[in-house]
């Protein structure tokens, strides 16, 4: 079975936990790459560019510290070599505003945290991307 990655931009431990949980519970079998802000993520999607490993997805949280949420995913979609790849927002903002903002931005889905499993799973097969067994983690490196 081929592995999948995603990238998951979360700055809150806690939430990336929760997040992880989500994933093992929808049975979904993947390596999560985690960044925990704006600039680590960009790096990181840089990194996996140049060696041709792009993810098959971002979870981008909106709150993060120093470039936000949004900023990078405009800054995904405003780079040719990412645009394609899909970007699901998950966040504590039930703000519409937010949602717009995300939407118009070029994210494919919008999840409300805490990431309830259902809802990942509609987010994920709305992708078309479908995964089972079990998850590895693995924490992002500052190179």
């Amino acid at each position: 079975m081929m592995e999948r990655t995603i990238l998951l931009v979360e700055d809150s431990d806690d939430d990336a936990e929760l997040t992880i949980r989500a994933f093992q519970r929808a049975g979904v079998a993947t390596r999560i790459t985690r960044a925990r802000d704006g600039a680590e993520a960009l790096a990181a999607l840089r990194r996996a560019a140049r060696a041709g490993e792009l993810p098959e997805a971002v979870l981008l949280d909106l709150r993060l510290p120093g470039m936000d949420g949004l900023e990078v995913l405009k800054s995904i979609h405003d780079e040719e070599r990412y645009r394609s790849l899909p970007v699901i927002v998950m966040t504590s903002s039930a703000d519409d505003e937010d949602r717009l903002a995300a939407l118009t931005r070029g994210a494919v889905g919008y999840v409300r945290k805490p990431v309830r499993c259902e809802e990942f799973v509609k987010a994920a097969t709305t992708l078309g991307l479908h995964w089972s067994a079990s998850i590895s983690v693995f924490g992002s490196s500052a190179q």
